[in-house]
């Protein structure tokens, strides 16, 4: 039988190549919603074949090479690629742009570094053909049931593409989770700080966890209990309602809590580097992300953690007089770090969009992030209110309603890190957002004595308090200063 003999000339509006658990997923997610037709490639026609098997009531149009996928599809012809990041998403890319004609549409949504995305549309670009990357956040579930979506590209494929994205997204509290993020690279940029932003949001969690199972000795299924009521008040949030699962679950095996079973080395698949490296090149302070990338890194060293095994810590470790009111006092914690990785990672979007021309809407941003995606959390509307009042808001942490949150919060927090480092629990990111959040505050910070060291050893100048201008002080002549 020839498979090619099934496709139907134009008439998909949408296609997917790359039927995998995310491609299958969001086609049918697609192919579930009215006025979409899709086409459906996969490399291996096996996939198609069981797609097309397992689900007939999608009326996917399968395609069994790159051309017939192409014939598949109506004028301007639009693709979701949904393929392995790298060599393998060039290669997708320049079979397409071989079949495609000027005004179609290439997407690829899965997660690129968006240097890439900005190369590959750079590139696309000069073919006719818009190239759009586009960051969708919600894991499998969300593929199929909606998906919170950051697309870039131009505004010609937005015209296409936003009503198809819109009927798939996740909806919170009315609005679809998608906006036209800006140009070339500036979707999957957003999706990459979404990640970093879920690595200090997951390990926040984890340090609270530890310090609550060490402090109080309460076991896992009674820590999800104080997590399930964390999630009916001001932390409500995806994370930490699966925190409360994850801690109740039982291992079969053994009949013990499933978390004590499992290897404690977190694995990573680059985003949260990606993060931290750009939020560096960009000269943005992101501690709280940084620690949580770094705990994943020493997690996952059990070498280096079995030389270290034998090292000293604390002789007798500080005994708590109220747990309930440790307890509260974490959730404090919590909830003061939560609003300082969010700053941050705000901060590298807004850094980011000035850096590469992007015109970024930070509120929109925090919308679509309400539902759909892992870090939704019902804080997403505290920030969407912070930029509605002031759009351009030059700090999230300083917007009255977070402000107040971390006066509150800040004495508990503070018992919550010298506990910690008293006791020899490592939290990193608890302390790490502490630090950040007193910087901030500090009327002056020893920088200066940096700049000081900086002009001692390097002749790099200093500026001065109470006078415009550089200045060097002759460090190895008669040490008067000289303006430069």
């Amino acid at each position: 039988m020839n498979e090619g003999a099934g496709v139907t000339t134009g008439t998909a509006n949408i296609g997917v190549v790359g039927l995998a658990v995310m491609g299958a997923n969001l086609a049918r997610n697609l192919a579930s919603r009215e006025g979409n037709t899709v086409a459906v490639y996969n490399r291996s026609p096996e996939r198609t074949r069981t797609l097309l098997a397992e689900h007939p009531e999608a009326g996917f149009v399968p395609a069994y090479s790159v051309e017939e996928f192409a014939a598949s599809l109506a004028r301007p012809r639009t693709a979701i690629i949904m393929v392995q990041a790298g060599a393998a998403t060039d290669a997708m890319i320049d079979a397409l742009v071989e079949v495609f004609e000027p005004g179609d549409i290439i997407v690829d949504g899965g997660n690129a570094y968006f240097p890439d995305t900005i190369r590959r549309e750079r590139a696309v670009r000069e073919t006719g053909i818009n190239f759009v990357g586009a960051g969708i956040s919600g894991g499998e579930e969300g593929a199929l049931k909606g998906p919170s979506i950051m697309p870039g590209g131009s505004d010609e494929a937005w015209q296409t593409l936003g009503p198809i994205l819109r009927s798939i997204a996740a909806v919170a509290e009315g609005e679809p989770c998608v906006t036209h993020i800006g140009h070339d690279g500036a979707g999957h940029f957003v999706k990459m700080v979404h990640n970093g932003i879920e690595y200090a949001d997951m390990q926040l969690i984890a340090e609270a966890y530890d310090l609550i199972r060490r402090g109080t000795g309460m076991s896992p299924a009674e820590i999800a209990e104080v997590f399930a009521e964390w999630n009916r008040g001001e932390l409500e949030s995806y994370l930490i309602e699966i925190t409360a699962e994850v801690l109740r679950q039982e291992d079969a095996a053994s009949g013990g809590p499933l978390v004590d079973v499992i290897l404690d080395q977190a694995g990573a698949k680059g985003t949260g580097a990606w993060t931290v490296q750009t939020a560096l090149s960009l000269g943005v302070p992101a501690s709280g992300i940084a620690e949580a990338t770094f705990a994943r890194s020493l997690s996952s060293h059990p070498e280096q953690r079995a030389a270290a095994a034998g090292l000293p810590g604390p002789a007798v470790a500080p005994a708590l007089a109220d747990p309930a009111a440790f307890i509260e006092d974490v959730r404090q914690a919590l909830y003061a770090s939560k609003i300082v990785a969010y700053s941050q990672g705000f901060d590298v979007i807004r850094a980011g969009a000035a850096e590469h021309g992007w015109s970024i809407d930070l509120g929109a941003v925090s919308r679509i992030w309400r539902a759909g995606c892992i870090i939704r959390a019902q804080f997403l509307n505290r920030i969407a209110e912070a930029y509605a009042a002031e759009p351009g808001l030059p700090l999230l942490l300083s917007a009255p309603y977070f402000a107040e949150a971390l006066g509150r919060g800040q004495a508990a927090w503070r018992r919550v890190v010298a506990h910690a480092t008293g006791a020899g629990i490592p939290a990193p990111a608890f302390a790490s957002s502490l630090a950040y959040y007193d910087g901030l505050r500090a009327e002056r910070l020893p920088a200066a004595l940096v700049q000081g060291q900086r002009d001692f050893f390097g002749a790099h100048s200093y500026r001065r308090v109470d006078r415009p201008g550089s200045f060097h002080t002759l460090w190895s002549g008669d040490r008067s200063e000289v303006e430069v």
